[in-house]
């Protein structure tokens, strides 16, 4: 799943494909995709016009903005975005598809079908689900170091589960969370209300610092993510423990493990992140 490096680089080359295009006409191909309005000609009807003037991100969700709505695409497992000629073929991934009056699409490709799209009058988007249940984002001012060490110390799940959930913090999957814990020198499997209080903030400091590298390296390629260009994202040549089962820590040189934890595939190092 795209995490927030992923979803932020994606939202920046969007913004150079399609902002201030006017979509001509939508068309869906897979009507579970979408989820409000729950009648989709209602949501093909009301886009017909408008321009996109904006697109933000919040947590793993992009934020498509017109003049009257604001469109939230969470891209779950597989989804992908890319802008295309009207005269491309069309594959059978293919379920959602943006017709802009320059003659270009903007084509919403999902292999596992997994992607969500919520429309809402614009100023709607955060008071309801699903942006309404988000914590702070990581990489702004609201990810306040007191309200985070307040939120691990009440509970009682092991880290990574905690770091997981989005109301918690906003943005960091399986991937990330095993690289700020491995440069926080914190086992997976540590209770969050176990945690010191100079390891929250040494916590703290390597979630920030590890997500904001990777923003700059355009993510992590793992599978099959590209940017909306197809572009492939660089910070995977710098994990120290994710997808690394079996080879050498950077740090001590002791072979890296790994178990699950909370039922997701979990790498770290014994010897640097001990129980």
């Amino acid at each position: 799943m795209p995490e927030l490096p992923e979803v932020e680089t994606i939202r920046r080359t969007l913004k150079e494909l399609v902002l201030h295009k006017q979509i001509q006409s939508v068309s869906i191909y897979w009507t579970k995709i979408i989820k409000k309005p729950l009648e989709v000609e209602q949501f093909s009807d009301a886009l017909v016009g408008q321009t996109i003037l904006d697109i933000k991100r919040r947590g793993k969700f992009l934020l498509f903005y017109t003049e009257i709505y604001a469109l939230v695409s969470h891209l779950r497992m597989e989804g992908k975005y890319a802008l295309s000629g009207s005269n491309e073929p069309v594959d059978k991934h293919t379920h959602v598809i943006f017709h802009f009056t320059d003659g270009t699409e903007l084509r919403y490709r999902d292999v596992r079908k997994f992607g969500t799209m919520h429309l809402f009058k614009k100023g709607d988007e955060f008071s309801t689900p699903p942006l309404s249940l988000l914590g702070p984002e990581p990489l702004d001012d609201t990810f306040d170091i007191g309200q985070f060490s307040a939120k691990l110390a009440n509970k009682r799940r092991n880290i990574k589960s905690v770091l997981l959930d989005q109301t918690v913090v906003v943005g960091i999957g399986n991937i990330y969370v095993d690289e700020a814990l491995f440069k926080a020198r914190i086992h997976p499997e540590r209770m969050a209300e176990s945690l010191t209080q100079p390891e929250v903030r040494t916590l703290y400091e390597q979630i920030v610092d590890t997500l904001s590298e990777a923003v700059k390296k355009g993510g992590s390629t793992v599978r099959s993510y590209v940017n909306s260009q197809g572009q492939m994202g660089m910070f995977q040549l710098e994990h120290n423990v994710y997808g690394r089962k079996g080879e050498d820590c950077k740090v001590c040189g002791t072979s890296l493990v790994k178990i699950v934890v909370g039922g997701r595939g979990t790498v770290f190092c014994p010897s640097c992140q001990k129980q």
